[in-house]
């Protein structure tokens, strides 16, 4: 396999969020590439894809997330989340945009849902407050009482009798007690039912039943009123990082519900029969953004072979067609491959979970690279950051160290108190594991992870056992009391379930933190990149990392980037974060890894 080139790695444009209007005759997806974005609608019978947003652009979702667009009631018009942060109402097939809301600059609505056979608009404001604007007035309505600290993705019935929508209260994340909050159009009628474990994406059959994914059996699995719909040991969606995820669709008659499933890790798209409970598995690869009009099932779809496309099935056939595709041309005939599962034990003999993206040929260099989160997951989606290096003769293993979401709701909570010393424990586990089975060895590994998974690999590298060479981190989190201080409020108590609380743990807080066991790094090499506008973990953490362990005699590269911020965006960037990489990679961890 040639080395792939970091210019096609960073080039491509990102697909979110297809939807059908109600004929099936066309499908609406969102496309952002070079910092821009729009919406744009794809005709099924042909006819060219037309754009359909000008200004305001739309503020896209990412990946399988959404809560960008919906269509109005009766399918004349998109209404949409600007850049601005107010609903937009856009006529189709053209006409004027106009504003629907209008909070002021420093606040944003979400996930817009129709109410059926109305005219108004649901939305949820700041991800706290869930309101109800007129389409025809613009008079707008606030519908939850506020005893929520969060709320997501709210839903109309379709008798137009009221709302639905998941919300939580802190130091709880979604994932850990989220819960179902319900109102009628006039703010009365206030009802709430609590899962016993987590609930996420509440909607509505044709008929008015609820339906929605819970893991009160321990599995994130689909639920149709107040029992599974389907009860099996696999998750049927991701961790609610964001609004907008549409991890099921329920066919127009309601008979049938499509479904996402986990297996480990790699996906399959299922239809189960809502009469019999019969589970039909259709496709293979992770699908998102699920969307049913007629006999048409659109979504996004990926794999690790499959660059990112925009797909619509045959629901009577299960024909796939692809309507777009995100990343450049040319990924087909990269040589793609397959991750293996790979499953270590730990000490006490439970087991770890991981996929091993395997070089071509037998290498000892391996780089494991850690997902951020914690409370999240590197699906077998495409990647082509772990494919080029691939490319340049390296094993890359993905651990799924507890805390880890895709195998259910016991081993993700189990990182609960423990973040900062199972995890590492985990992955060490897991690196030692690949060694022992020849997938590299300590001379030749490298550990890479960003945030919550920089944390982790700084862990990992200072760890006694010395099982890696070197250590990459991205915007790591190096001092948690920090964290819990100062990070974004979806993520500033997620400190008080992974640690304990402030100030009864402080100690904690100190002992796990890089920050203050940096004199332990000081015979790993480290490269520390970030962003100076980092909203999430601020750049002086990194800064002050940098300072103290190079005081403890640590080999320590710090690289700030100006104007990014939880990721680095800007091509110049991206070019310049390869080949720091691959220089740093070079000079720690030679051997038959890299290929001229």
């Amino acid at each position: 396999m040639a080395p792939i080139s970091v210019e096609r790695c960073i080039s491509g444009r990102e697909l979110t969020e297809p939807r059908l209007d109600r004929d099936a005759t066309a499908v609406v997806y969102g496309v952002a590439a070079g910092g821009t974005s729009a919406l744009v609608m794809h005709p099924l019978d042909g006819s060219p894809e037309r754009e359909l947003t000008a200004y305001p652009p739309p503020r896209t979702g990412r990946g399988l997330g959404g809560g960008c667009w919906c269509w109005s009631a009766d399918g004349a018009a998109i209404v949409y989340v600007g850049a601005d942060g107010n609903l937009w109402w856009q006529p189709l097939p053209g006409g004027q945009v106009r504003r629907l809301t209008d909070h002021g600059p420093d606040r944003s609505a979400a996930s817009p849902c129709a109410a059926p056979g109305a005219d108004r608009i649901v939305y949820t404001l700041d991800q706290a407050e869930v309101w109800s604007v007129s389409t025809v007035d613009g008079a707008a309505q606030r519908l939850d009482d506020g005893s929520a600290d969060f709320c997501f993705d709210p839903c109309a019935a379709p008798s137009d009798s009221g709302v639905v929508w998941q919300a939580w209260n802190v130091p709880d994340m979604p994932w850990d007690a989220a819960r179902f909050e319900s109102a009628a159009f006039d703010g009365s009628d206030r009802r709430q039912l609590r899962p016993d474990g987590a609930g996420q994406q509440p909607r509505f059959m044709p008929d008015g039943t609820g339906i929605s994914v819970r893991d009160d059996t321990g599995w994130l699995n689909l639920w149709l009123a107040d029992e599974p719909l389907v009860d099996e040991p696999f998750e049927h969606a991701g961790p609610t990082w964001g609004p907008g995820q549409r991890s099921f669709a329920v066919s127009p008659d309601g008979a049938q519900v499509a479904f996402t499933r986990n297996e480990r890790g790699f996906g399959r798209l299922c239809v189960v029969d809502v009469a019999t409970r019969a589970v039909r598995e259709v496709a293979r690869g992770v699908h998102g953004q699920l969307s049913w009009q007629g006999s048409v099932l659109a979504a996004i779809r990926t794999g690790a072979r499959t660059p990112t496309q925009v797909v619509v099935y045959d629901t009577q056939t299960w024909q796939r067609t692809v309507l777009a595709v995100g990343p450049v041309s040319g990924w087909e005939d990269e040589g793609l491959a397959e991750p293996e599962l790979v499953e270590a034990q730990d000490a006490r003999g439970d087991t770890v979970f991981a996929r091993l993206y395997r070089a071509d040929s037998p290498t000892s260099s391996l780089l494991c690279w850690l997902h951020g989160g914690p409370t999240d997951q590197w699906q077998v989606t495409f990647m082509p950051r772990l494919a080029y290096w691939r490319s340049r003769g390296w094993n890359v293993l993905v651990p799924d160290h507890r805390g880890s979401t895709g195998h259910g709701r016991a081993y993700q909570q189990a990182l609960r108190g423990r973040w900062g010393r199972l995890d590492v424990a985990d992955t060490i586990a897991t690196i030692t594991h690949a060694h022992q089975q020849g997938w590299g060895d300590p001379r030749h590994t490298v550990v890479l992870g960003g945030s919550a998974g920089g944390f982790t690999a700084l862990g990992v590298a200072a760890a006694p056992e010395r099982v890696v060479a070197a250590a990459v981190v991205s915007y790591p989190v190096t001092d948690l009391a920090d964290l819990a201080e100062r990070s974004h409020r979806f993520e500033r108590h997620y400190t008080d379930t992974l640690v304990g609380p402030l100030p009864q743990f402080e100690q904690q807080y100190r002992e796990r933190s890089p920050l203050w066991f940096a004199e332990r790094l000081a015979g790993v090499p480290l490269l520390v990149l970030h962003g100076d506008v980092d909203p999430v973990v601020p750049v002086e953490q990194s800064e002050m990392f940098a300072q103290r362990a190079r005081a403890a005699g640590a080999e320590v590269e710090l690289q700030i980037y100006e104007g990014e911020g939880h990721g680095f965006r800007l091509p110049e960037h991206q070019l310049d974060e390869y080949a720091r990489i691959g220089a740093f990679l070079d000079r720690w961890a030679p051997g038959d890894s890299v290929v001229a």
